[in-house]
């Protein structure tokens, strides 16, 4: 059960990254969008995860690994921002949502487009 103290510095968190994370998009990659979808705190608020969204999906690999490398960078900006509304900035974990493929995934199996009976090869392998 998240705390009322950690769903507040969650969102702090949340709406600061959009605008770092969209403001590097913006200037560095045209034509993707990285959207924050959700940011996760731990009791002891020493950790943030966050979630993005990343479109195009061909490239969230790519930006992923960019994102990780500038993790440092990525966390001392929003430090610099949040200064007076956090006394230690959590560190920084991110994740890829990929509900979004998930939900296009489903959608295109419900219209017909994929049929994973007609077309085995476009099923997702199950992992052991």
């Amino acid at each position: 059960m998240e705390t009322n103290r950690q769903k507040k510095i969650a969102g702090v968190i949340q709406k600061d990254l959009v605008d770092i994370l969209q403001g590097a998009a913006r200037d560095g990659m045209k034509g993707v969008v990285i959207s924050v979808t959700k940011v996760q705190v731990t009791t002891d608020l020493g950790q943030a995860k966050a979630y993005l969204s990343i479109f195009p999906s061909e490239k969230k690999d790519e930006i992923m690994e960019g994102i990780k490398a500038n993790t440092v960078m990525i966390r001392h900006a929003l430090a610099t921002r949040t200064k007076n509304q956090l006394r230690r900035m959590p560190e920084l974990i991110f994740y890829i949502d990929d509900s979004l493929d998930y939900i296009e995934d489903i959608d295109k199996a419900l219209k017909g487009e994929d049929d994973p009976i007609k077309n085995p090869e476009k099923s997702p392998k199950k992992k052991n």
